[in-house]
């Protein structure tokens, strides 16, 4: 049971009478406690549902007030009531088996806020093909989506505060479970907005060994 129970011992008895009274209440409250433990309820939740109203960029009202990281369940609500989130995403975001999403939910600090950032990836379910990927910011009373990327196969994740963006490269005839190569982009939180920082290709059919070398870009 959250938040527990409290139990102040009765005043000394006094006498025959006093004894039995206090019995009496105790074998009450602890049947009341029996009974309120045996429910299988879960009491109140320490964390409320996030609903994003903000798009990528704007001022708009963010969602509900984050008094935790969101869990998988409110990662998934948070993308559906997003504006910014494509239409195509959203259908294709649905239970893979019971209720379990193709989602891979993340924290950390990217944008400099108080709290994490929040990062979460759509997948496909049969593939795990990344459909699209997005940033939450902390804002006041709920979270913003500061940044998205819907070009699959896409996946984003956080590299020593950066966020780093990767999109598979597949040639004529590739299976999907084997790409060419990928392409790879480092953004960096510059002055309210994700900043391009670094790009560069990886061939997957490179020699093992060779190193990419990161261009740094402007924009």
């Amino acid at each position: 049971m959250r938040g527990g129970l409290t139990q102040v011992g009765p005043t000394p008895a006094r006498g025959t009478i006093q004894a039995a009274i206090t019995a009496m209440t105790v074998l009450a409250a602890l049947a009341l406690f029996v009974s309120a433990c045996g429910t299988g309820g879960t009491g109140a939740r320490d964390e409320g549902p996030a609903h994003a109203d903000a798009v990528v960029g704007a001022t708009a009202p963010p969602s509900a007030s984050p008094t935790g990281a969101p869990d998988r369940t409110e990662a998934v609500r948070l993308v559906k009531n997003d504006p910014a989130v494509s239409a195509e995403v959203k259908n294709e975001l649905k239970p893979c088996a019971g209720d379990e999403y193709p989602v891979d939910v993340s924290y950390g600090h990217l944008t400099g806020g108080s709290g994490d950032d929040l990062i979460v990836n759509v997948l496909t379910c049969g593939d795990i093909v990344g459909l699209g990927s997005y940033v939450y910011r902390e804002d006041g009373d709920g979270y913003a989506n500061v940044f998205k990327a819907e070009e699959p196969p896409v996946y984003a994740e956080i590299d020593r505060g950066d966020l780093v963006v990767t999109n598979q490269v597949y040639e004529k005839g590739d299976p999907v479970s084997s790409p060419s190569g990928e392409n790879v982009v480092t953004y960096r939180w510059v002055a309210g907005r994700f900043r391009k920082e670094y790009s560069w290709h990886n061939d997957y059919s490179s020699v093992v060994g060779d190193e990419p070398t990161p261009v740094p870009t402007t924009g």
